[in-house]
């Protein structure tokens, strides 16, 4: 799950290019809502349009929440989302899971912790738990099925291996993993929208598990439609992205040169690189101190040294580098609609590369698909030979 950078609330009034201000529609809160408006005025003027919403909400059918809101793409939300699935009491919750607040120590959180051997170990058992997770819902991505039964997927495998969702409830995230499809570039929350065939889906997992957090995701093809060569150029080129990036890991690295490595192989495939999100610190805090931007020139501080553990997760568009978020305060989305694709790993930095925590199995589902042979051909092999080390750091996990 990407830390944020910058946090956009779109006026949900029609037609109003303005940013939310704090004003929201009292029928909203009382049915369990959110709908925030720039001012009074604009909320009179949409009113009529509005208020379709309350009807929509209260009587359970399916619907587009946020009627009024001019989208980029051809994406919407399928409402109304499936009631918060239960933690057994057994299984240890993070701080956020009753109120949705992390309740970080500042100074913890701006700290880039340095883990010893029974902390790597700990997130090396979370970390393989996470990717176990991942695939168990990949394995059950296909055209017809809703992305709010990968959350319930998600969930249960979480569950079985006594372990939290982390996203679940995290500053009011209402489900267990992030579904993102097509245009959307990161925090997409999983509904009653079916997958088509043709879609490109990107899967966000994170678990809590011993007092330690796991992140990983990858982007996957939906039905045979989806291995078309614009498809495939996206999602392989960012693949491609974290893999370069992965290999300049090592003690010494600043962390700026990272979106250096990630912008230059963007840019030669004319892709771009989305800057509003970044990987991230995470041991026995979800998103903490040092930040990974994805794009050349930043101003990342510090530099690798081992025992660190952090995310590298490029967001890479077919079109602009602009985002965009939904009235929902998560989905982000390209200005222009344009596809995006992320792929995401947790590394240990060693004394002499770095270990890829959350590295696939060799019986991973998804993997690389190579570009068609003819048009509407594709050659699709799994990326089995990916190693959980690298740099000289050892062989396969």
């Amino acid at each position: 799950m990407a830390a944020q950078v910058a946090i956009k609330k779109a006026c949900m009034g029609v037609d109003c290019p303005n940013e939310a201000g704090t004003l929201q529609c009292p029928t909203c809160l009382k049915i369990g809502k959110t709908s925030t408006f720039c001012a009074q005025d604009c909320f009179k003027r949409s009113w009529g349009e509005h208020k379709t919403v309350h009807k929509a909400a209260s009587g359970g059918t399916l619907h587009n929440p946020f009627p009024s809101f001019k989208f980029t793409g051809s994406l919407r939300p399928v409402y109304p989302l499936s009631p918060r699935r239960p933690i057994p009491d057994h299984i240890a919750k993070p701080p956020w899971s009753e109120d949705g607040e992390p309740k970080y120590n500042l100074f913890a959180r701006n700290k880039i912790s340095i883990l010893d051997k029974a902390g790597q170990d700990a997130m090396r058992k979370v970390c393989r738990l996470s990717r176990e997770v991942l695939d168990a819902v990949a394995r059950e991505v296909r055209p017809g099925v809703t992305t709010d039964y990968l959350d319930e997927v998600c969930h249960n495998a979480c569950i079985e291996r006594n372990a939290y969702p982390s996203p679940l409830n995290y500053m009011n995230f209402p489900k267990s993993i992030c579904t993102s499809a097509n245009e959307v570039i990161c925090h997409g929350i999983p509904d009653a929208r079916v997958l088509l065939d043709g879609d490109i889906l990107n899967l966000d997992v994170s678990l809590y598990h011993n007092g330690h957090h796991g992140d990983l995701n990858e982007t996957y093809y939906v039905g045979s439609s989806a291995l078309n060569a614009a498809n495939i150029h996206l999602v392989e080129t960012t693949r491609e992205c974290l893999r370069l990036a992965i290999e300049t890991v090592k003690p010494g690295l600043p962390f700026r040169d990272i979106g250096n490595t990630i912008e230059k192989h963007a840019k030669a495939n004319k892709c771009a690189v989305i800057t509003t999100y970044c990987g991230h610190g995470i041991n026995t805090l979800f998103h903490c101190a040092p930040n990974i931007p994805h794009y050349a020139k930043n101003k990342a501080v510090g530099t690798a040294k081992p025992g660190m553990c952090f995310t590298i997760e490029p967001m890479i568009s077919a079109g602009t580098h602009r985002d965009k978020t939904w009235p929902d305060n998560w989905t982000s989305v390209t200005q222009d609609g344009a596809r995006t694709a992320q792929f995401e790993h947790t590394l240990l930095v060693t004394e002499d590369g770095c270990e890829v925590l959350t590295a696939r199995l060799e019986d991973s589902p998804g993997g690389k698909a190579e570009m068609p042979k003819e048009e509407g051909e594709a050659i699709v092999k799994v990326d089995g030979k990916e190693g959980a080390k690298v740099n000289g750091a050892g062989s396969k996990a």
